[in-house]
C-alpha cells in the first residue's frame, strides 16, 4: 500500500496536531498517503502551510485566504499570498478561495471581490485554485467563468454540489474533490456525483482535522483516513482500492504538479481483479470516441508504447498472475494484429489455469484474409467485439475503418462464427450520444451473442 494515496485538502498545520504531529504522519503512511496538500485559509495558517512544506517531504501546500475573511482582506494580503508563492517553491496552488453563503462571515459583495482578485493572480502566476463552496453555487460557477479560471484549472474541494453541478465544472476543465462525508448515510447527492462523473475528473481529501469519515466520525480527522473515502468511492465505482488511489493520485499530480507520474509502455496493468496486457497501439479503425487521440492513459496506467513488446517481453511483464480472475488481451491498440504473439502468451496462461479475455474491434477475419477463429479454440475463454453500430454507414461514421462496408460486414460474421470456437461471446457498443443503442442490441441477438453497453468516454 506504499504510494497509494495523496490527501489533497488538509490542515495539518494547526493546534490539533502538535502534541502527535508524527505519529499522525506515520498513520498516514501506513495508511498508503504518500503526499498531502496543506492548504492555507488566512495568512496565518498559509504561512504555516508553507513553512511546514518546505521543511517536510511528501508535503505540499495551497495559499489562499477563505470566504469567512473576506471582510479583511486588503492590498498587502495580495501581496503577501504572492510574495509566499515566490518565496516557497512548494506552493501548488491558490486556495482555499471561494464563497461561503451558509454562514455569512463576510457580506457576500466582498466575498465575490476578493474571489474574483485571488483568481486573477493564480492566472497572473499560472497556478491552480483549490475552490471553497458552500451554499453558492450558481455564483461560483458564473464567477469561475467570467474570470476564465479554466486557464489555470483547479478543483471544487468538498464538493457540495449536484450531478449536473459537478458536469459543469468538469466541462470547465475543473476536478470534483470527494470527502469523508461520502461514507455519512444521508450522502445520496454525494454518490451520484461519484456515479455520475469519470473517476478521472475526481480527487479524494479529508478536510482535516473536519469531516472526519465513519467510523471515526465525531473525531479529529486526519490525513489517514482518506483511506476510508477511497475505500467508499472504490465501492460505487465498482473499482478496487487501488484503482482509486492509483488514478485519483495521477489526477492530483497532474493538477499540482506533484511527484512523479507513472512511465509510459506499461505492458501489463491492473484494474479491478483483472490483469490487463497492451501488446500493441496499433488499430484498424480510428474511432471517433476512442480516448488514445488526446491520452493514452487508462485507469491511471499510461500505454503509450515506445516499441511493441517481445513475447519474452510480455511473460516477464506478467509474472505470477495468481489470485487475477482473469487476464485481458485489451491496451490501447487491437490485439489480434498481433496475432502469433497472444496465441503463444495465451497458450502459457491456461497452462497456467487462467481465463483468458480479448477485447477487439472483431475485424482480425479481414485483415488475415482467413478465419482465425478456430487457431483461438482452447486458447481464450471470452472474446468481447466492439461491434458499436447497426448499419454499416453509422459503423463507419463511428470507427473510420479502412475496410468500409466490408469492415462492418466482417464484424458481424465475426460474431456469428465466434460461438462455434470460443465459450462466452459478447457484443459491445458506446453509449455515443445519438447512437440507437436498442438498435444494437438487436442486431447482438440476431447475431446469436450477448450484448454489453459502454459507457461513453469511461475508458476501463
Amino acid at each position: 500500500m506504499q504510494n497509494l494515496l495523496i490527501d489533497t485538502h488538509a490542515h495539518i498545520y494547526g493546534p490539533e496536531y502538535e502534541d502527535d504531529f508524527d505519529a499522525m504522519m506515520s498513520r498516514a503512511a501506513e495508511a498508503g498517503v504518500f503526499h498531502i496538500v496543506a492548504v492555507g485559509a488566512d495568512i496565518p495558517s498559509s504561512r504555516a502551510a508553507a513553512a511546514l512544506a518546505a521543511s517536510r517531504d511528501g508535503i505540499s501546500c495551497a495559499v489562499g485566504i477563505h470566504p469567512h475573511d473576506a471582510a479583511g482582506v486588503t492590498d498587502d494580503c495580495y501581496n503577501i499570498i504572492r510574495q509566499l508563492v515566490t518565496e516557497c517553491d512548494k506552493v501548488v496552488a491558490i486556495g482555499e478561495i471561494g464563497l461561503d453563503f451558509y454562514r455569512d462571515r463576510s457580506p457576500r459583495h466582498l466575498q465575490e471581490e476578493v474571489f474574483r482578485r485571488f483568481i486573477r493572480l493564480a492566472r497572473e502566476l499560472t497556478l491552480p485554485i483549490i475552490v471553497h463552496d458552500r451554499d453558492a453555487h450558481d455564483r461560483i460557477m458564473q464567477i469561475l467563468v467570467e474570470e476564465r479560471a479554466s486557464e489555470v484549472g483547479g478543483v471544487l474541494h468538498c464538493f457540495s454540489g449536484d450531478l449536473e453541478m459537478a458536469k459543469r465544472c468538469v466541462d470547465l476543465g475543473f476536478l470534483v474533490s470527494i470527502p469523508g462525508t461520502i461514507t455519512y448515510p444521508k450522502s445520496d447527492q454525494l454518490q451520484q456525483v461519484v456515479k455520475g462523473i469519470k473517476i478521472e475528473q475526481m480527487l479524494v481529501e479529508t478536510d482535516a482535522p473536519y469531516l472526519t469519515p465513519v467510523p471515526h466520525r465525531g473525531t479529529r480527522n486526519e490525513p489517514a483516513y482518506v483511506r476510508l473515502t477511497a475505500e467508499r468511492v472504490a465501492a460505487l465505482k465498482g473499482l478496487s482500492l487501488e484503482d482509486v488511489g492509483r488514478i485519483t493520485s495521477l489526477n492530483a499530480q497532474r493538477l499540482f504538479g506533484i511527484g512523479v507520474e507513472p512511465e509510459s509502455g506499461i505492458i501489463a496493468y491492473r484494474i479491478r481483479n483483472a490483469l490487463y496486457l497492451n501488446i500493441t497501439n496499433r488499430c484498424s479503425n480510428r474511432c471517433s470516441f476512442c480516448a488514445k487521440f488526446t491520452d493514452f492513459t487508462v485507469k491511471g496506467h499510461k500505454l503509450l508504447l515506445d516499441h511493441e513488446p517481445t513475447y519474452p517481453e510480455v511473460m516477464d511483464a506478467i509474472g505470477d498472475p495468481t489470485g487475477c480472475d482473469e487476464v485481458v488481451f485489451c491496451g490501447y491498440g487491437e490485439p489480434l494484429l498481433r496475432l502469433d504473439l497472444l496465441k503463444d502468451v495465451a497458450r502459457d496462461l491456461k497452462a497456467m489455469g487462467m481465463k483468458t479475455r480479448i477485447n477487439t474491434d472483431g475485424q482480425a477475419n479481414i485483415v488475415y484474409g482467413r478465419n482465425i477463429l478456430p487457431e483461438l479454440a482452447g486458447l481464450i475463454d471470452t472474446v468481447s467485439v466492439s461491434l458499436n453500430a447497426a448499419d454499416a454507414d453509422t459503423y463507419s461514421r463511428l470507427c473510420s475503418t479502412p475496410f468500409g462496408a466490408d469492415g462492418f460486414a466482417a464484424v458481424c460474421d465475426f460474431l456469428r462464427e465466434a460461438p462455434a470456437h470460443i465459450p462466452h461471446v459478447v457484443a459491445s457498443a458506446v453509449t455515443v450520444p445519438g447512437l440507437d443503442i436498442e438498435a444494437v442490441a438487436r442486431l447482438a441477438r440476431e447475431l446469436g451473442v450477448e450484448f454489453r453497453v459502454r459507457e461513453y468516454a469511461e475508458v476501463g
